[in-house]
């Protein structure tokens, strides 16, 4: 299974998916499945295979870093999670499970520390590099300042780090190589392909297409309630109410959500705003399948692409 960092094989096969663990590189699975969605924390990895010699790496261990790629291609970077032998008879299979960057910040709790008057891109590198992220990118037209910013002891980091993000109309996820980007979905971004669905099969490169819609998680208003602490330019709020409106609910369905220290109402404002815009989003769910892991350009398929 094992083999030098050496990637002549995925040259010549671009699909092929492999792992780079402790300087080598480990392929010919026998199931594997890779999951990437802009609104999922830790996107995860699977990769099953079969022992028949019982023969198993010993640089393969829980937690050891990962680069999942597919050809020569890098889709996820990471730790694994867990180890998983079976043994029935005559087979001895291994299955590899693991998460991407965001793993440690959903499992680990946010670093104890307040706050005044900080960019938000400082507050977000004190929230995630003494748990070892290193390369962060703030994608927004600002840097916006915070008047004050607390974390709490039962919070984890990636609770911190949604919550920042989305006061501001932003959201955090991780690249490929590892990176941490908070910021939104590029819609001048060029498309990188077309999908066809035609009745008569002619030119379709679509397997199959579902369409869904769900208003389980839609509210006809959500109404943001907190308060704000005093600055030097103000006196603080006890009673802080913001509400977004969704229309296309066509009955009365309210959802309230309390702030513990919003900074203003317009603030709040703009949280409602995007858990309207979030759950109109979740409640619907367009999949297309299609055949191979690259579009007809050779480009990779990816979460946030047009």
């Amino acid at each position: 299974m094992p083999t030098p960092v050496k990637l002549d094989t995925a040259v010549l096969d671009p699909d092929r998916v492999s792992l780079l663990i402790g300087g080598r590189v480990h392929r010919d699975w026998n199931r594997y499945d890779i999951d990437s969605d802009l609104l999922t924390p830790a996107d995860a990895w699977q990769v099953t295979l079969g022992l028949p010699d019982g023969q198993f790496p010993p640089q393969v261990t829980p937690g050891a870093p990962v680069e999942v790629r597919v050809g020569t291609d890098t889709v996820m970077s990471g730790r694994i999670d867990e180890i998983r032998h079976a043994l029935a008879r005559g087979q001895h299979r291994l299955e590899i499970n693991g998460r991407d960057g965001a793993a440690i910040l959903l499992d680990c709790s946010a670093p104890q520390f307040n706050g005044r008057r900080a960019a938000l891109s400082e507050v977000l590198a004190s929230l995630v590099r003494p748990l070892g992220i290193t390369r962060i990118a703030l994608r927004s037209p600002h840097d916006p300042v915070l008047d004050k910013v607390d974390t709490e002891p039962g919070d984890t980091a990636w609770a911190v780090l949604a919550r920042l993000a989305e006061a501001q109309g932003l959201w955090p996820w991780f690249e490929p190589d590892g990176t941490l980007v908070v910021g939104g979905p590029d819609y001048a971004a060029a498309p990188v392909a077309s999908l066809v669905v035609r009745t008569s099969g002619t030119g379709n490169n679509v397997l199959s297409l579902s369409l869904s819609r769900n208003m389980a998680g839609r509210y006809s208003e959500v109404n943001v309630l907190g308060q704000s602490h005093g600055t030097a330019a103000g006196n603080g709020a006890h009673a802080v109410l913001a509400t977004a409106c969704d229309r296309e609910v066509g009955h009365y369905r309210p959802r309230n959500v309390v702030d513990a220290d919003v900074a203003s109402a317009e603030a709040a404002l703009t949280r409602a705003r995007k858990l309207v815009n979030d759950a109109r989003l979740d409640g619907l769910s367009l999949v297309a399948e299609v055949g191979g892991h690259r579009t007809a350009g050779g480009v990779l398929w990816a979460p946030g692409q047009r």
